[in-house]
């Protein structure tokens, strides 16, 4: 699909927001499990992304205190802080966004979506679309809970046989959702084929808050395709933006004005790329921060090579399988090196 950023939907309109809280684009980071942490989303909005999401947290493992979803919720840094919960019990939801509010999130968003066994094994994530009646007492409770807006992540649907997302966006409006998020596939697709943006439209037609496209954003077209097709208010960027979170800002300056923002420097993306994973070992340690890195210094490595860095797909292999930090940041310091001298030339 092909779309001119003048016939982008909805987003011709005045300023976005989610409830009081007014955004400066249209283009979000996607909260993506074991990939958006909190230094990445510091580089997605320090290059102009609209907002960032969390990983998604566990509510009852968050109310516990556990370690881990006190990581995956952190936000120190990032203005906006939205915080992502998944669960199935009201009063577990409702514990986690009051305990979210308290450590300084901004926004809530409840996850309907997630396709992973373990979640749907716990009847949480897109398994809430089998049964709108549980999906509405956690927006209900939810957003009961907490005095800052409430966002919901779906699906289109379970499967083809059952495309509810309509009938829950309504429901989550009439509850007091201030935006939504669509992923254009049903649980059952999980990542295959192709997301159906145009299918999205029956939640855009459906309700009056802001609605969100997401799935497939990987190119410039696609972010105009996608709102031209589902008539969507702003785009969601997940696995497009993994080594490259700058790209989210092109796409909201893209959006905005027709033109793609220009690609940070080589200097530029080499010193995000350093201070993201410094920031990981911070977060897990040293022993977990190298293993949680691995995705993220492969993903950068695979952009810079396509961006023009010759060095780039020879070091992946060394990038990925050093386990000492510095030899780390040399070779990603390496990484982009070429592309330095080609720019100074």
């Amino acid at each position: 699909m092909n779309a001119s950023a003048s016939s982008v939907g909805k987003s011709s309109r005045g300023p976005l927001a989610v409830g009081a809280l007014e955004l400066s684009g249209r283009a979000f980071l996607a909260p993506m499990s074991g990939l958006t942490d909190v230094g990445m989303r510091r580089i997605a909005m320090q290059f102009g992304a609209s907002l960032v999401v969390s990983e998604m947290v566990a509510s009852d493992a968050f109310v516990r205190g556990e370690a881990e979803s006190r990581v995956r919720a952190e936000g120190e840094g990032v203005t906006p802080h939205v915080v992502q919960i998944a669960g199935r019990d009201p009063s577990w939801m409702a514990e986690a966004a009051r305990l979210a509010e308290f450590a300084g999130a901004n926004v809530i968003d409840i996850n309907m979506g997630c396709p992973a066994k373990r979640v749907i094994g716990g009847f949480a994530g897109s398994a809430l679309m089998r049964d709108l009646d549980i999906a509405t007492q956690i927006i209900r409770a939810t957003v009961a809970a907490v005095a800052i807006p409430v966002t919901l992540k779906m699906r289109l649907g379970w499967d083809h046989s059952c495309l509810n997302a309509p009938e829950l966006a309504r429901r989550a409006e009439a509850e007091g959702i201030a935006l939504l998020t669509v992923h254009g596939r049903t649980r059952a697709q999980f990542y295959k084929g192709e997301a159906n943006w145009r299918a999205i439209r029956d939640v855009t037609e459906a309700v009056t808050i802001p609605v969100v496209a997401n799935g497939d954003c990987i190119e410039p077209a696609d972010a105009a395709a996608m709102l031209a097709a589902s008539g969507a208010d702003a785009v969601m960027i997940g696995r497009g933006a993994v080594g490259r979170p700058w790209f989210v800002g092109q796409i909201a300056h893209y959006l905005a004005t027709g033109k793609l923002g220009k690609l940070p420097s080589s200097s530029q993306r080499r010193d995000a790329a350093l201070m993201h994973y410094r920031a990981l070992l911070s977060l897990f340690g040293r022993e977990q921060g190298l293993r949680h890195a691995r995705k993220h210094l492969a993903a950068y490595a695979e952009w810079a090579a396509r961006d023009g860095a010759q060095n780039a797909t020879p070091l992946r292999l060394p990038l990925v399988t050093s386990d000492r930090p510095i030899e780390v940041e040399r070779l990603l310091s390496r990484v982009f090196d070429d592309e330095r001298v080609r720019e100074a030339a």
